[in-house]
């Protein structure tokens, strides 16, 4: 069952993405949901098991793992819910099913903190009630389930009454339609297994996993493809304003409860769920005995991250930026509607009429500016997100980034103009190169040397700012930040009568070895001393991977006793190599 309703998902993934009209950059509702759903089948296979139960809870635990977006992240829970209803069962029958399914639904509700009527959250609770209410009048789970679509299908038919923007666009929901394809390749697999007809029990089997054949789909309706018209969008994202789009960065992570961090506090999932309801929308919390999925639509996704290090380490992080896709998703649907509305009837597209409308089209639908930045660190990659930038690069030392990779990263931010941030001494010179392979759009190279100095450039930033305002405002940005590094020397070498041994911390004050000692501690104290001889308002400290939570304290306080006038801060950057870089304001 769980293998053919996850390949009926997939057969029909682009009719779901098609019914899609939340702008929502991170994958198409029927992407996250096949995307979600296969890793469950994944976990699925690797614990095999005679009894329901324990291949419930297998299904469960891979679908979290592989939660994707709301409409992954409800479904996730959708079958946790069901596993909890079946965890000690070897088989189950009609009751016990339909009430696992009700368990799931209720179980959903409960993670979303503001349920919206007319999603998948809809077309699952009322499939689920009618399945119970249908598990007393029938034995046989093949009758039941053949029910159960049949309701699931009436009240996706009715979500354009209930929500608003689908009526608008006129669609039903996305979500929605995703589950009910999982139920009918359900469905499929009971009615061509012979036991299921005669019997009355689900059993847990390897099961036979021949292809589904064409997909079925009961009462199938003209409502899936109503925006197929030429001069219509053809998908319903198009019908939205990029303004409209209140917090701007889709963000999604997973905590660790016995991770790193676990004991700084007592984990509360409704005291959590409140704390992260204040940061955004579209909050998604789903707690497992070790494990918080979290997904959130914010304006600063590095704030939703600090808050959720309280209670352990992070993994799986993910942010994407809204408003950018769905811009550039205006500017694609403009392009296709335009070349479908000038076709003539012998097929040919009018070059000069074509040529002369897409350009005004794209130049409508760009925003004014866009970021590109290099980044080393999922938490220096969040922290520039939140502070604005559209496309980061994961780079540093070590994996410099190349010119053709900074020229696709700018050719994915939908502007006009795009300011590049190298933060890095060694990236400079390839970023301004890619100035000169890119024709159709401004690039503005900020000559940033360091992550520091990049933060710092784009805190500066002024939106309603001419270029070259921002381009002064950003490098007068840049000198007033003096940028240290921590990290550790790999041989034996001597630079300006400094002599550095293998295995010697050293510290970096702006490209200048500053230290080199054998001590931990002593060297970044040296470090801090060479960034503060001349005063500082902020400092920050981003740790590392290999950064300790004691090592971090006993720096903090240093910094308290010696300059006591500073103001000093802590975040995760996540970078690899050094143990920590350190800005001082």
């Amino acid at each position: 069952m769980v293998e053919k309703g996850a390949q009926h998902l997939r057969e029909n993934v682009d009719q779901v993405n098609a019914l899609n009209v939340f702008p929502v950059p991170d994958g198409d509702t029927g992407t996250n949901m096949n995307l979600t759903l296969t890793s469950g089948v994944e976990e699925l296979r690797r614990r095999p098991s005679q009894y329901v139960g324990k291949s419930a809870e297998a299904l469960a635990k891979g679908l979290l793992m592989g939660a994707r977006g709301n409409s992954g992240v409800i479904l996730s829970q959708l079958f946790r819910g069901f596993s909890k209803a079946v965890a000690d069962a070897e088989s189950i029958d009609a009751r016990q099913f339909a009430a696992a399914l009700q368990n799931g639904v209720d179980m959903a509700y409960k993670a979303v903190v503001k349920p919206v009527e007319g999603t998948i959250l809809t077309v699952a609770r009322e499939a689920a009630k009618h399945g119970v209410h249908q598990a007393g009048r029938t034995t046989a789970i093949v009758e039941l389930m053949r029910e159960i679509c049949k309701k699931g299908n009436t009240a996706l038919s009715n979500t354009p009454e209930l929500l608003a923007v689908l009526k608008q666009v006129g669609v039903v929901d996305a979500g929605g339609q995703g589950l009910l394809f999982i139920y009918e390749g359900f469905l499929r697999a009971l009615e061509q297994d012979s036991d299921a007809h005669a019997g009355n029990r689900l059993v847990a089997t390897a099961g036979a996993r021949e292809a589904l054949g064409d997909p079925y789909i009961p009462n199938a309706a003209p409502h899936a493809n109503r925006l197929a018209k030429a001069d219509q969008p053809k998908r319903a994202q198009a019908m939205l304003s990029t303004e409209d789009i209140e917090f701007g960065y889709c963000t999604e992570f997973i905590v660790s409860l016995n991770g790193r961090n676990a004991q700084n506090k007592p984990f509360h999932e409704q005291e959590f769920r409140e704390q992260l309801s204040a940061l955004g929308n579209s909050l998604l919390v789903v707690a497992d005995d070790d494990l918080v999925k979290v997904h959130i639509h914010a304006e600063y996704p590095g704030s939703v991250m600090n808050l959720a290090m309280n209670y352990g380490e992070l993994s799986r992080i993910k942010i994407e930026n809204m408003r950018d896709q769905h811009t550039h998703l205006l500017m694609e649907e403009a392009e296709e509607i335009h070349k479908a509305a000038f076709m003539s009837d012998d097929g040919a597209v009018p070059v000069d009429d074509t040529d002369e409308v897409s350009v005004d089209q794209k130049a409508e639908a760009l925003k004014q500016y866009g970021f590109v930045a290099v980044s080393a660190g999922a938490g220096f990659a969040s922290i520039l997100s939140s502070l604005g930038v559209d496309e980061v690069l994961h780079g540093g030392q070590t994996m410099n980034p190349s010119t053709e990779d900074i020229v696709n990263a700018v050719h994915r931010v939908s502007a006009r103009t795009v300011f590049v941030l190298p933060n890095n001494s060694n990236i400079i010179l390839a970023a301004q190169q890619a100035v000169e392979l890119v024709d159709d759009k401004q690039i503005v190279v900020i000559p940033t040397k360091t992550l520091p100095q990049g933060i710092a450039a784009m805190i500066a930033f002024q939106a309603n700012a001419a270029t070259e305002h921002n381009v002064e405002l950003m490098q007068q940005a840049v000198t007033q930040v003096q940028s240290g590094q921590i990290t550790y020397a790999v041989r034996d070498t001597q630079i300006d009568d400094m002599e550095i041994k293998q295995g010697d911390y050293i510290g970096i004050h702006n490209n200048k070895i500053v230290t080199a000692d054998p001590d931990f501690i002593s060297a970044c104290t040296k470090l801090l001393d060479s960034l503060l001889q001349d005063g500082a308002e902020l400092v920050t400290l981003y740790a590392g991977e290999e950064a300790q939570h004691e090592q971090t304290e006993q720096l903090v306080k240093y910094m308290e006793e010696h300059y006591g006038d500073a103001e000093v801060e802590v975040h995760q950057g996540g970078q690899p190599l050094y143990y920590y870089i350190v800005s001082a304001e």
